[in-house]
């Protein structure tokens, strides 16, 4: 393993989660992200390479089905492929993710005690080239089951727990690229523009230059598609 992907698994530091204090969020409802919907434009330069979860020290919440961590992890994965993957910008971030802390709901009574499903995931996003994260502190987000009309019977009496582990990591995805359209500071570089170095060499001395490409692939250390990916 790279030394960026050893970098991007041990930033995370883990905070007791007091019992996941989740009792109150359950009955709220979450914004489905099964539909990607359109590319946030202020993504702008996004090209996802290092997409890496992990599950140490992972809490199961009170009137939770067991889940098996590293199936979660790989639907995690498999979700931000699939929302991020979609982006061809020209230069690469990593999304690194810590599961913190899941409910997979248990069957209830319905209309009485139907029991919510919901994930606490902490996450840190690098920028590639400048080798380090964009985010101060990993940033921790509480995710919740869609709303639907099985989920009002709760998702325990209609979902399996590998449905239920998919459809809050599509919700947690959906969430992570909001939270990354909220800083778009984040994906604009100017000084890599093509319009910048175009004015740079109108302001130069009238002299021929070869004109030199600007490059796509990606910095030293890491290649699209060799050094990054799933991990």
């Amino acid at each position: 393993m790279s030394n960026a992907a050893v970098a991007l698994r041990t930033r995370f530091s883990l905070r007791p989660l007091a019992a996941l204090a989740l009792a109150g969020l359950l009955a709220a409802c979450s914004t489905s992200g099964a539909e990607l919907g359109e590319m946030q434009p202020e993504l702008g330069d996004f090209r996802l390479c290092y997409n890496i979860v992990t599950t140490n020290d992972a809490v199961q919440g009170p009137l939770s089905r067991e889940a098996d961590l590293d199936v979660f992890a790989d639907r995690i994965r498999d979700q931000i492929d699939r929302r991020f993957g979609r982006y061809e910008g020209t230069r690469l971030y990593h999304i690194a993710i810590h599961l913190d802390a899941y409910v997979l709901a248990v069957p209830g009574i319905p209309l009485v005690a139907s029991p919510r499903s919901a994930l606490i995931i902490s996450t840190n996003l690098w920028d590639d080239r400048l080798g380090r994260p964009l985010n101060d502190e990993p940033e921790q987000f509480t995710v919740l089951e869609s709303a639907s009309g099985s989920s009002v019977l709760g998702s325990g009496l209609t979902q399996s727990a590998d449905q239920q582990m998919t459809q809050l990591a599509e919700n947690a995805a959906k969430r992570i690229e909001e939270w990354m359209q909220d800083n778009p500071a984040w994906f604009s570089h100017p000084e890599d523009m093509p319009e910048t170095r175009e004015t740079t060499e109108t302001a130069a001395p009238a002299e021929p230059v070869e004109e030199t490409p600007v490059s796509t692939s990606a910095p030293a250390g890491t290649t699209a598609g060799g050094g990054c990916g799933r991990r």
